[in-house]
């Protein structure tokens, strides 16, 4: 219950910032052109609201001009989304009697086209120079740290879809089509799987060529764990006195690789053969000094032989990159295009049977934060959410901001303004797909979760 709480705290903060600034886009392109914002509302506020406040107006205003004191701002209770409602704006307050009303000159659509152009485009705009800023923070506080995969002896382990197509724990990644794989490019495992090969190092020296299935990154959408993680090797850091380990004879720097006459060299493996073997007298076998011991020891009970590991930073050869505040910008920019590029591209497969199932609601987005707070981790989520949000607003459909920019494209070309009523009806039948698509998303997550 606590993880579940914490990944629910972090997707609201998360999706807070992301209204905020998405909104705030809107709203200040909206004041620069003098246009009146009815309501500025963080999270959707139907029959009632948590929070509002309407600033009281200190002189008199001529009545074609409009200031900040017309909005009315607040803080609904559906912890999800926000909007501002921009008077004279078809949207999805529906709201007809205003617009069945001559147009006021604060009206948006009493402002030319380009205006209400860039109003409308000023949201997407402000997600993703929002995920440019934290990637840039990120580059900045935390710089890069990354383990080059040639340095990980004990290799990489790999999720169970991965195993399936010929994958196997303990392979090292080499290559995708004959380019070395660099973990520094923040799209290289979807770089890597749109391959058609990929090269492994194997036992330590063979060299292994693995086939990539045609649409093989569809079948890992339904995956918990990573497509690979690191191996983390088992070496010792300290020997317990009086517990099994000590008196079998096990030293520091002791690197454990099997259990049992089982391999072991992996901490997941090694935790998992002790534990079946709890209370057994058992060989295990050490490198020290670069020669094999088997050293006889007994689990007890709970699978403990009373060792401390020495952490996988101390063990593989950590190389750290740091940015300064000027050259944290471009590797913010960087990182950025990036992402985007990456989810634009996964974007195809949504159209394919096998996409349209993975798709996920508020429980996918959610479980893509660690149940624990981190930070780094918390920004790093929260810059892909702003450009997944950026991306998925500009798509040309009815109710987002894509599709007002559509039909505000159209008029600037044509030089005819779409009919109102028209307008009325696509905006309606926009907001109509895109709930049956946010019933359709979360009742997959249902669906995952009581059934898969």
């Amino acid at each position: 219950m606590e993880s579940f709480l914490i990944k629910a705290a972090q997707l609201i903060a998360a999706f807070s910032l992301l209204v905020v600034i998405h909104e705030a886009g809107h709203y200040f392109m909206a004041r620069i052109f003098g246009i009146k914002v009815e309501k500025f509302y963080i999270f959707f506020d139907p029959w009632f609201s948590l929070f509002k406040y309407k600033p009281k107006k200190k002189e008199a205003v001529p009545s074609d001009k409009s200031t900040w004191r017309d909005t009315e701002y607040g803080i609904g209770w559906v912890p999800f989304g926000g909007y501002v409602k921009i008077a004279g704006m078809i949207d999805e307050s529906m709201d007809k009697e205003q617009m069945a009303q001559p147009a006021k000159p604060w009206e948006f659509r009493s402002k030319p086209a380009w205006q209400r152009l860039l109003v409308m485009v000023a949201g997407v705009i402000m997600n993703f120079i929002l995920a440019i800023v934290i990637y840039a923070g990120i580059a900045f506080y935390w710089g890069e740290k990354h383990i080059p995969l040639d340095k990980a002896f004990e290799g990489m382990n790999y999720c169970e879809t991965a195993r399936e197509i010929g994958f196997k724990n303990g392979d090292i990644l080499l290559s995708a089509d004959g380019k070395e794989i660099d973990v520094t490019e923040p799209n290289h495992v979807m770089d890597m799987l749109e391959s058609k090969q990929v090269t492994v190092i194997r036992n330590q020296h063979d060299t292994v060529t693995i086939n990539i299935p045609e649409n093989f990154l569809l079948k890992l959408n339904n995956e918990k764990s990573p497509f690979y993680s690191y191996r983390m090797p088992v070496v010792v850091k300290d020997v317990l006195p009086g517990d099994p380990a000590k008196a079998a004879g096990f030293q520091p720097g002791d690197r454990i690789i099997r259990v049992d006459n089982t391999a072991a060299g992996d901490y997941g493996e090694f935790t998992e053969a002790l534990l079946n073997n709890a209370e057994k007298e058992i060989p295990v076998t050490v490198v020290r000094s670069g020669k094999e011991i088997d050293l006889n020891v007994t689990p007890n009970s709970a699978g403990k032989i009373g060792i401390a590991l020495t952490p996988i930073t101390d063990i593989y050869p950590i190389v750290s990159k740091r940015y300064g505040l000027l050259s944290s910008i471009p590797r913010g920019w960087e990182m950025g295009t990036e992402r985007l590029s990456s989810y634009v591209k996964s974007f195809k497969y949504v159209a394919t049977a096998e996409g349209a199932k993975s798709i996920g609601g508020f429980g996918a987005i959610g479980s893509l934060f660690p149940d624990r707070w981190n930070w780094l981790s918390f920004w790093e989520i929260t810059a892909f959410l702003s450009v997944a949000l950026a991306f998925m607003n500009f798509l040309p459909i009815p109710a987002l901001d894509g599709g007002h920019i559509m039909f505000t494209l159209y008029e600037i070309i044509s030089r005819r303004k779409p009919n109102e009523k028209f307008m009325e009806y696509a905006q309606i039948a926009g907001m109509l797909f895109l709930f049956t698509l946010l019933i359709y998303a979360n009742g997959n997550d249902i669906y995952r979760f009581l059934i898969k």
